[in-house]
């Protein structure tokens, strides 16, 4: 796993959990 790979994954796992925090708590956003 290069360097790249781990910064993508890193970034789709944030937009991932923001998107469930946007959906489990919509009067936060």
């Amino acid at each position: 796993m290069s360097a790249a790979d781990a910064v993508g994954l890193v970034l789709s796992l944030l937009a991932l959990a923001y998107l469930l925090l946007a959906l489990v708590l919509p009067e936060r956003f």
